[in-house]
């Protein structure tokens, strides 16, 4: 697969901080780990990988802006192009020794995620999309399951814990979506989740409270592999809401049907 300049500049911050996540990962019993609120632990290696990625792409496009999970915002002379990044997304598997995590970076122009980059180095699975391009793993084209009947699907979710998200509406949706599926999943980090549907890997996935960093690459993913992304109300505002439902045509419309449903006896 022939990759642009940009894409090869985002590969490239990608793999260099997955290295360095491998090597802490490795010794994750060893990290020093300092508290960021309840739930949401950050760590040396977390801290090391933004910083590599940080370097990476600012000598790859001097001048674009950064919104990042750890530094926030970084304004730079370029406004038309944001890099948005997550330097690890699963932090608690990571420190739980739970190989499912990943680095998360997309660009965004003029308002528009135009290229992204997904990478778990403890499976050495790289998904890359550039808008009007196509998703692919590993240099594999992606194209989201085609399943049409949620009694054939298997949905992706993300759990809300101690000090986040709203646990009684959670389980509401937990309630009408598990009675209608044949599995769910909770992987722990929201942009391999949408990786996997791109992938096909899952169905569907739905969450909220999530920040851009969580899902701005993987929003392009899947589309990218010829799925639906949206909030919960249908429209395009996930960044504003932190709510994000994601799947092929029928199923997306599928859950955000059932994600409304009123809560009934079984």
């Amino acid at each position: 697969m022939a990759r642009s300049a940009i894409l090869n500049v985002m590969v490239q911050a990608a793999m260099k901080a997955g290295r360095s996540l491998s090597r802490d990962f490795g010794e994750v019993q060893n990290l020093q780990v300092s508290m960021k609120g309840p739930g949401d632990y950050v760590s040396q290696a977390d801290r090391k990988a933004e910083e590599i990625i940080h370097a990476e792409l600012a000598k790859g496009r001097p001048g674009y802006a950064f919104l990042m999970e750890e530094r926030g915002v970084v304004a730079g002379e370029d406004d038309q192009h944001r890099w948005i990044v997550d330097p690890l997304d699963g932090t608690t598997n990571f420190l739980h020794g739970i190989p499912i995590f990943s680095i998360s970076i997309a660009l965004e122009r003029q308002g528009q995620i135009v290229a992204g980059v997904i990478y778990n180095p403890a499976m050495d699975e790289l998904y890359t999309a550039e808008r009007g391009g196509g998703a692919f793993m590993n240099d594999r084209r992606l194209r989201v399951a085609g399943r049409t009947k949620l009694t054939d699907c298997v949905i992706g979710t993300g759990v809300p814990h101690l000090g986040r998200g709203h646990h009684g509406n959670y389980l509401v949706e937990l309630r009408n979506v598990m009675g209608e599926v044949s599995g769910i999943r909770r992987l722990g980090s929201a942009a391999l989740d949408l990786a996997y549907v791109a992938a096909g890997r899952m169905d569907g996935f739905w969450e909220e409270s999530l920040s851009p960093w969580d899902v701005a690459a993987g929003i392009l993913m899947v589309r990218e592999a010829g799925g639906f992304v949206s909030d919960k109300n249908g429209g395009n505002d996930m960044f504003d809401t932190g709510a994000i439902v994601a799947g092929n045509e029928t199923i997306h419309r599928a859950l955000l049907k059932t994600l409304k449903k009123p809560v009934t006896a079984r």
